[in-house]
């Protein structure tokens, strides 16, 4: 997801992105350690992406949008 998008997000959708995806990291590093996972960067994609989540989140709260 590019930051372009997240930024059309309400922070309450951002913040039910972030639970999503840090769901989903918990789940990819749980079947890495069973299994090796085909595509190993989609561990670091999905860290990532969570980062940039709570960054324009944080943002957003400081220029006050609350929608």
């Amino acid at each position: 997801m590019k930051a372009s998008e997240i930024r059309e997000l309400t922070i309450k959708e951002i913040v039910e992105q972030i639970e999503n995806e840090e769901s989903l990291l918990s789940k990819q590093r749980l079947n890495h350690t069973v299994s090796p996972l085909d595509n190993p960067q989609k561990l670091k994609e999905t860290r990532r992406n969570i980062a940039r989540l709570k960054t324009i989140l944080r943002d957003k709260e400081l220029k006050g949008e609350n929608k």
